[in-house]
């Protein structure tokens, strides 16, 4: 149905290239029904004359929600009974089911500071850590939700969490490379919920066998699906998910919005979310 296409909806994997506006001549709009703009070439979109919209703050509460509950999952470790159990046996699970660190002693750093990561910000502080972050932008004191600039170097040294919200730029390929992880305290926590690709996995993988008390919890991976080769595979520090942030009725419901943009283009009219290769997430 290219060809006859005026308007084209993706989401995540579609890869909207110049192979792909090569069969569709009459193409006047591109909407990504979602926040990242890596699967999109802009570039060879605006040389053919073809606009962009997007939905960037469609799930950005969805993705600080699985944040937390990543954080909850990882500090604060629980369990649940299905039966009634003797005295001894209630007593021995209360021992050992017991969070090493609470999150008022802890410093969390935020890799991004875009919509997501000030909103975590935000939220980490009235929980209780010490916030510092690193963001390329120069992010006005007013607008810092109480956060600490700091040098991605020190982000990774001086933080006991460091949860990563960069975006998919080019650039930022391999950005968290052998030089940051190695930074890491032994007993880090590292969670990931913006792009797969921003991680050295062989690097990640390689520290996370020498600091077996390390964790790092990947909800985005590169590629996706991973395969049987994937380097975080099979390691007890690593827990991986499938790429789960950003669902939730509610955040799925204001993506699929986006049509709203992608007939405002076709009516003529000026779009509320037109994308740009400078959007962070």
């Amino acid at each position: 149905m290219l060809p006859e296409a005026r308007g084209l909806v993706v989401r995540t994997y579609t890869q909207v290239n110049r192979d792909l506006l090569a069969l569709a001549p009459l193409l006047n709009v591109v909407g990504r029904a979602g926040v990242g703009l890596d699967n999109i070439d802009l570039p060879a979109c605006e040389s053919r004359g073809v606009q962009v919209v997007h939905t960037p703050d469609a799930n950005t509460q969805a993705v600080v929600e699985y944040v937390i509950a990543l954080l909850s999952d990882a500090l604060r470790p629980r369990l649940t009974l299905s039966q009634s159990i003797p005295n001894k046996e209630w007593n021995r699970l209360r021992e050992i089911t017991v969070g090493p660190r609470q999150m008022n002693e802890l410093t969390l750093g935020i890799l991004g500071f875009g919509r997501v990561g000030s909103r975590i910000a935000e939220v980490a502080l009235a929980i209780g850590f010490n916030v510092l972050f690193n963001e390329v932008r120069e992010i006005p004191s007013a607008d810092r939700r109480g956060a600490e600039a700091v040098s991605a170097e020190r982000l990774f040294a001086e933080c006991d969490v460091v949860t990563i919200h960069i975006d998919g730029r080019p650039s930022n390929r391999a950005f968290v490379n052998a030089g940051l992880i190695n930074r890491l305290n032994p007993n880090a926590l590292l969670i990931n919920t913006s792009r797969g690709f921003v991680i050295d996995n062989a690097a990640l993988a390689g520290f996370l066998k020498q600091q077996p008390d390390a964790l790092a919890m990947l909800d985005v991976h590169e590629p996706e699906p991973f395969g049987p080769d994937y380097p975080l595979l099979n390691l007890p520090n690593a827990k991986l998910y499938p790429h789960l942030a950003s669902r939730t009725d509610t955040a799925m419901n204001n993506m699929s919005w986006v049509v709203r943009d992608v007939l405002a283009v076709l009516e003529g009219k000026t779009p509320r979310f037109p994308a740009s290769s400078n959007a962070n997430p």
